[in-house]
Formats: C-alpha cells, sequence, structure tokens
C-alpha cells in the first residue's frame, strides 16, 4: 500500500528537547522532593504525558504529583524558547518532503500549545498539516488513539501513513495504529531499547529518513 503521509513525535524526533526535558526534570524533583535520580530515570517516560511521568515519582499521590507538574511546568516554561532546536536537517527534510506531497502532522505527548509554538518558533510549523497534543485526546502514547487522530485529521488511513518516533511508546503507538512505524535512532532512548519493538525501518538521522521515504515512492 502507498504510503501518503508522515507523523512524527515532537521531542527528541524533530526539535531536539533532551537537555530541557532533563534540567526540568531535575529542577523539579530537587525543589519539590529534595532528591536527585539517576538521568535514565528521569528520562524514561519520555514520549507519555508528563502528569503520568510525575505521578511515578509522587508514588501515586495526586496531590504530590500535581505540585510536580506545577512547578515542572514553571520551570520548563521560563526557559523553553532559548532552550530548543530542530535536529540536523529538519526543516529542510520537511520542505522535500511537502512539495514531494506528502501530508505531515505532528503526534506528541506534550501538550497541543507548547509543542506548536516550539515548531513555530523552531520554523517547521509551516511545513506541517496537523498536530495532536496531549490535550487533544484522552488516551496518549503507548496507546494507537493518538496517532489514529492525527491520521483521521489528515484525511488519510493510519495503513498509508509513516510514524516516525524515539520511544518505546512511539513504537508500541505507531504499531498498534497500523502504521509503517520508524525509528529515531537520534533522540532519547537507544536502539536496542527500539528495535525490540520490530519497527518497519530505523534510520540514524533526519536526512537519512527523508533519502529512505523518497527512495520508496
Amino acid at each position: 500500500m502507498a504510503i501518503r503521509a508522515i507523523l512524527y513525535d515532537n521531542d527528541g524526533t524533530l526539535v531536539d528537547t533532551h537537555d530541557l526535558i532533563l534540567s526540568s526534570m531535575k529542577h523539579t524533583v530537587s525543589t519539590v522532593l529534595g532528591r536527585m535520580y539517576p538521568d535514565e530515570v528521569l528520562l524514561r517516560g519520555v514520549g507519555t504525558p508528563l502528569d503520568s511521568q510525575l505521578l511515578e515519582f509522587a508514588d501515586g499521590d495526586e496531590q504530590l504529583g500535581a505540585e510536580l507538574a506545577r512547578v515542572y511546568r514553571e520551570h520548563n516554561h521560563a526557559v523553553h524558547d532559548g532552550a530548543i532546536q530542530l535536529f540536523p536537517g529538519v526543516e529542510q527534510g520537511l520542505r522535500d518532503l511537502k512539495e514531494a506531497g506528502f501530508g505531515q502532522g505532528v503526534v506528541t505527548a506534550k501538550r497541543h500549545w507548547l509543542a506548536q509554538h516550539g515548531l513555530e518558533i523552531t520554523g517547521a510549523w509551516q511545513y506541517l498539516d496537523c498536530l495532536v497534543g496531549a490535550d487533544d485526546c484522552p488516551k496518549g502514547k503507548p496507546e494507537p488513539d493518538s496517532i489514529i487522530a492525527g491520521a483521521k485529521l489528515l484525511g488519510i488511513p493510519p495503513e498509508e501513513c509513516i510514524y516516525l518516533g524515539d520511544s518505546p511508546y512511539d513504537m508500541q503507538a505507531g504499531i498498534a495504529a497500523g502504521c509503517t512505524t520508524v525509528a529515531a535512532l537520534w533522540g532519547m532512548f537507544s536502539a536496542d531499547e527500539l528495535l525490540a519493538f520490530s519497527p518497519a525501518h530505523a534510520c540514524g538521522s533526519f536526512e537519512e529518513f527523508v533519502q529512505w521515504v523518497l527512495a520508496a515512492m
């Protein structure tokens, strides 16, 4: 079946937010809990809704989880604009794929307004046709619902879409949605963690991904 559209994860796939997320996590757990954790522990939930990630550090205490989320967002939003950038080749690649006729959208665990704002200030938004954020769909990744919603916004069946992501949750959600699911190996998770889900393909850079898509046309 021909591929007609591409849906992307945001953080770790299009936009490099590794340092921003890590610093925000460190600030949050230090400020609220007075504790520090290894980097891999702080980042292991990236790709799932933030509230769910922080509830883990609160041991299920919803009031404490809400305070963690408040402190995280306060810090994150204050430094956000100066701390993010597109990965190499993303803007040109999005342009090339748009010119080739592919529909393009983002499906992210980030809130809609913040994800769109980041895509706007980095220059990526002009090439995208839709965005599904954490507040647009009740069930986030690893459930497939948000990816299915993105495909619906594009007017294209999931089976005719690629989903490109850098987390195990992306792999699970994309495969469950019926997309041709591709692992972005330049993101926050290791190749082994992604390849364990047997994605259709894996790429080491966004430029490589674009070349692979265009070669398959």
